[in-house]
């Protein structure tokens, strides 16, 4: 099997204070209407690809939680509940972790420091995990332990300034390319990896999910569809305009093994 033969995924609706979530920019926030609408299509999207998935209710209290991998982590092997950097997300993986040992016998619990599931891209030899400002050097070493307790070996790196989370610039799309925007390519993380650059005006595009051969990914970014689609997988466009109002992006949205 390869790492995006995925059968399962976890999500969890928006609610309706989802549209005062954390975000670092100054512009208009995010509609209620517009997130849900952008929620199913990504949900329909999973479904499509013969992902079966549980739809977890909306949690009023908790703004973010739409976005359940920040707050925890999924392997085969089991499951890690983290903590996330931002201090109003800091309860959002006790929430899930009921359901996580519903459907893994292993459930692993980070003490120590404070690490976001956006900081942490697998590939089939490693797991990287990024320093940013929501996943600090504690956390990413106790993380690492907790990792290597699942036979998985970890690798920490620095993310370049501006980066909210790893995955915000970077994506797997084969077991030996990596798609990274300009600044985290120079970076030298990825040693190793043919890295393919976002195309230009495309940065936001690095924030994409495989399924399988399918690759989801914003609808507005036409060049990096084309560059996945060259690489013989096949992209599936979603709307993310309300979405990317807020610190998240479609890697966050659902946790899948």
């Amino acid at each position: 099997m390869s790492i995006w033969d995925f059968t399962s995924a976890i999500v969890r609706r928006p609610a309706d204070s989802a549209i005062h979530g954390l975000r670092a920019g100054d512009g208009p926030a995010p509609s209620i209407a517009g997130l849900r609408a952008e929620h199913e299509a990504y949900v329909a999207a999973l479904k499509e690809i013969g992902l079966a998935v549980e739809i977890l209710p909306p949690l009023e209290e908790h703004p973010d939680s739409m976005f359940v991998e920040d707050p925890a982590l999924v392997f085969p092997e089991g499951a890690i509940v983290l903590r996330p950097g931002a201090p109003t997300r800091r309860d959002e993986g006790a929430l899930l972790e009921p359901v996580l040992r519903r459907k893994f016998e292993t459930v692993l619990t980070l003490d120590e420091g404070s690490a976001d599931g956006g900081d942490v891209l697998v590939t089939r030899e490693r797991v990287y995990i990024g320093r940013s400002n929501r996943t600090d050097e504690a956390g990413a070493r106790a993380l690492a332990g907790l990792l290597a307790e699942l036979g998985r070996e970890a690798v920490i790196v620095a993310t370049p300034p501006g980066t909210l989370h790893l995955k915000s610039d970077s994506a797997l799309i084969d077991e030996e390319v990596i798609l990274a925007t300009p600044a985290l390519a120079a970076s030298g993380t990825f040693e190793g990896f043919e890295v393919l650059i976002t195309p230009e005006g495309e940065e936001s595009g690095a924030n994409l999910v495989r399924v399988g051969d399918s690759v989801l990914l914003g609808a507005h970014w036409p060049k990096t569809a084309d560059l996945i689609a060259a690489r013989g997988l096949a992209p599936v466009p979603l709307p993310t305009g309300e979405i990317a109002r807020l610190d998240a992006g479609l890697s966050c949205m659902s946790l899948r093994w």
